[in-house]
């Protein structure tokens, strides 16, 4: 019989500044990919037909008010905020760790400074569209996208490096 292992600690950083004590909770990027139904002649049925990745974006959620965060608010760049999260999981069963990093750029789309009133608790939570996500496991990659390269590699290997082979990139 097996355990999952579960989360017992994390860590966010943006920019490089460690928001210590301060993240709540975060929400890491679905990974989806865009599928269309074909069918021609001599089909009984349609398949659905890879044309690509979804969207990436994270969303965040911080006790309280995060300045470092609004000071990034209409960045210009799509890779402009860099944020690492770091999460340490761990078995009960076995009592093993491991680490799981996830490490993005891009830009916040919404801040969301919820409701403030005093002696109530407050919530600030941010969503970012994301132009480049890596996630690692004990320090093995695991999955990379960089969008704005055309890198998409998936258990060590790159889904479009033919691609760019094919247009000379």
């Amino acid at each position: 019989m097996t355990f999952p292992t579960k989360l017992k600690q994390m860590m966010m950083f943006n920019a490089g500044a460690a928001f210590v004590g301060e993240t709540v909770e975060i929400t890491p990027p679905k990974l989806t990919r865009k599928l269309e139904e074909y069918r021609a002649g001599g089909m009984n049925r349609p398949v659905k037909v890879d044309m690509g990745g979804e969207a990436l974006e994270m969303e965040a959620t911080y006790g309280g008010p995060m300045r470092q965060i609004l000071r990034q608010h209409a960045m210009l760049s799509l890779s402009g905020v860099q944020q690492r999260f770091v999460g340490s999981f761990q078995n009960d069963d076995t009592g093993n760790l491991d680490a799981i990093e996830i490490v993005t750029r891009g830009r916040h789309e919404e801040i969301d400074m919820g409701n403030w009133k005093p002696g109530d608790d407050t919530e600030f939570k941010v969503k970012s569209q994301l132009s480049y996500y890596k996630l690692s496991w004990n320090g093995e990659v695991v999955i990379e996208i960089d969008v704005l390269g055309m890198v998409e590699l998936v258990g060590g290997v790159d889904l479009m490096a033919a691609h760019r082979a094919v247009l000379g990139i």
